[in-house]
């Protein structure tokens, strides 16, 4: 074989090596939101490009990605490793404690999407107010999203009346939405159907407290900076159904 074309050879793998390269580093990275074949986690520049509406799109895709058993393929180590430099989420959740509802798994998330404000019946207390302006204000999270979830054990705790400890005073946050819930058959724990009802009443009334207690929240909803929404995610079937 000749020089020229063993230079040609060396050329043509060299073009092999970077096509096949381009698609690894494409497949490494966040499915959710990366855009170029760069993106591993999410940059500030590509969260700032977009709005509040189109990150709660990506986060719907992500949950059919998830019930279809396609979630996306991701390097959490590298992950890790470059979100230790730096984190820009698009979003802050407030979201129960319950162990089947863990919103980065069941919205196909990755490492430094969002952050994720975990207390039973995701209520609403000053220090949770304080974490979600933070989010926003500073951090620059352009969604605030509100997730209960189906056969809620707080939900039920505040039907039943429970007191136990500090869960008391906690449960007390969930009891206005017992109340408010406009639902003719049993009004019982054991009506699942009746706690479900209730759980999505908790949601838009902790979205209502979100705006009435918050100035800051409020001034950034009112000015398009970010949206506060609820989403109720159904432990049967694995759907997150997104609401205002």
């Amino acid at each position: 074989m000749n020089a020229m074309s063993c230079s040609h050879c060396r050329a043509h793998g060299r073009r092999g090596f970077l096509r096949w390269s381009g698609a690894a580093v494409a497949a490494l990275g966040s499915g959710l939101w990366a855009s170029t074949v760069h993106a591993v986690v999410l940059s500030k520049a590509k969260r700032d490009a977009m709005s509040p509406e189109q990150i709660l799109e990506q986060m719907k895709k992500g949950n059919q990605r998830f019930r279809q058993g396609r979630r996306e393929s991701r390097d959490f180590l590298a992950q890790q490793r470059l979100t230790a430099q730096g984190q820009y989420p698009a979003a802050v959740l407030l979201t129960c404690i319950d162990s089947r509802a863990p919103a980065e798994t069941i919205m196909d998330l990755g490492i430094g999407d969002i952050f994720n404000s975990r207390v039973a019946g995701n209520v609403a207390n000053e220090d949770i107010l304080g974490s979600l302006e933070f989010a926003c204000k500073v951090a620059g999270a352009k969604v605030v999203l509100v997730m209960g979830h189906t056969a809620c054990g707080a939900i039920k705790g505040a039907i039943d009346n429970v007191e136990l400890g500090n869960l008391t005073g906690l449960l007390a946050k969930i009891k206005p939405a017992v109340k408010a819930t406009d639902y003719g058959g049993a009004r019982t724990a054991g009506n699942y159907e009746f706690v479900d009802a209730v759980a999505r009443t908790n949601v838009a009334l902790t979205m209502v407290d979100i705006r009435s207690r918050s100035a800051v929240l409020r001034e950034l909803e009112t000015d398009g900076a970010i949206k506060i929404a609820g989403a109720m995610y159904d432990l049967q079937n694995g759907a997150v159904d997104f609401f205002p």
